[in-house]
């Protein structure tokens, strides 16, 4: 028998990478002859990088750059085991979760970091570049990020913009002259699941600013500087990318990675499939077995149980899932699919020791699992 096991990280838990080798384990206590393909997965969000990296036999690179609020931080990006590609998680740069409560304010925080991520990967030779842009602290355009790499943003008196979407109002002109040469040979694929357009009541500021510490006055002035950016790339660049969908990601950084890197958005379980080649790898399988955290209706929305899923079933393959949690609504993943979802947990049990044992519990749910379909083998 042939199972590929192509789970998500179980968050504070395991990685996918444990989670996969836990199915594993339980599997072999019943069929130790089966053969188990191990596909750590993601859906383009937190733990992507360390799932890729572990998928294809790859490498993190650690490197300190420039934090939201322009103080030095600790970031990392991926290489794959290609060699030629990297994979990069914005928020290990200019993520929120690095900005205290009381430091919050997307006039002045920056995708700079992002930008020094982008050009340590161009350091190491590749000509491929994977972006996830979840979970950012920033309202900047991506003005940040082109910066770091050597676009110049300059205001009327031909200074450099200061970091910030606060500072985009006083933008004149747009100078490409020093960008990296580099970029023009690389491809560049973004994980969006959003479709926010960049500006109106449905773009970056409105939607996400307050979460990032906007005030209301923030937000509409926010917009405004968003719209100028926009204005000033269509007069100056000949690109309209204002109202495409995904150009309000992360505060306006879907936006600049098209204008500027000709980035191409799509959704990121999508992008993960295709890193993973997980479609040559369930062709022959008897079983696939998915999972994460946590199932439920919002599961269908791009998770990667659902992306998992509709892979194998171009090929009839029968898709089990584990989740930590089932929640609300999952039946509509029995049309999308998806053929049983499965808890994990022995019973009620605490937060803190769900997440410790969830190796253990893991295991047990796939043995069990084991041997209910040898009955029919």
């Amino acid at each position: 028998m042939k199972f590929v096991l192509a789970p998500d990280s179980f968050k504070e838990s395991m990685t996918a990478k444990e989670a996969a080798e836990a199915m594993e384990a339980g599997i072999k206590k019943i069929i130790p002859e089966a053969e188990c393909v191990k596909v750590p997965m993601a859906d383009g969000g937190e733990g992507t990088v360390q799932s890729l990296v572990d998928a294809t036999n790859g490498e993190i690179i650690e490197l300190e750059v420039t934090g939201p609020r322009g103080k030095k931080t600790k970031a990392f990006f991926g290489i794959l085991g290609d060699k030629s590609t990297a994979v990069i998680e914005m928020a290990s740069a200019s993520g929120i979760q690095l900005v205290t409560k009381e430091e919050r304010n997307p006039l002045y925080t920056t995708t700079y970091g992002t930008g020094e991520l982008i050009k340590a990967a161009l350091d190491r030779g590749v000509k491929r570049i994977f972006i996830g842009i979840g979970g950012s602290a920033t309202n900047d355009g991506g003005a940040g990020m082109l910066q770091a790499l050597g676009v110049k943003l300059l205001d009327k008196d031909g200074k450099d913009l200061l970091f910030g979407g606060g500072a985009l109002g006083k933008l004149h002109k747009i100078d490409l002259s020093n960008m990296d040469s580099r970029l023009k040979d690389v491809i560049v694929e973004v994980a969006c699941d959003v479709t926010n357009p960049l500006t109106g009541k449905d773009g970056a500021s409105h939607v996400f600013g307050p979460q990032k510490g906007a005030t209301p006055e923030m937000v509409q002035q926010l917009d405004y500087n968003l719209a100028h950016f926009a204005e000033i790339i269509r007069q100056q660049l000949g690109k309209d990318v204002e109202k495409v969908p995904g150009a309000g990601a992360a505060g306006g950084l879907g936006a600049g990675l098209m204008a500027f890197l000709n980035a191409e958005l799509k959704r990121g379980v999508e992008l993960v499939i295709k890193y993973t080649s997980l479609e040559d790898k369930v062709k022959g399988a008897d079983f696939v077995f998915t999972g994460e955290g946590s199932v439920d209706a919002q599961t269908v929305f791009g998770k990667t149980p659902f992306g998992v899923a509709q892979t194998a079933k171009k090929f009839n393959i029968p898709v089990i899932a584990f989740a930590g949690r089932i929640g609300n609504g999952v039946e509509v993943l029995y049309d999308k699919g998806i053929d049983a979802i499965v808890g994990i947990l022995p019973g009620a049990v605490s937060i803190e020791e769900a997440l410790e044992k969830g190796k253990e519990n893991l295991e047990r749910t796939a043995e069990n699992i084991a041997r209910i379909l040898v009955i029919k083998y």
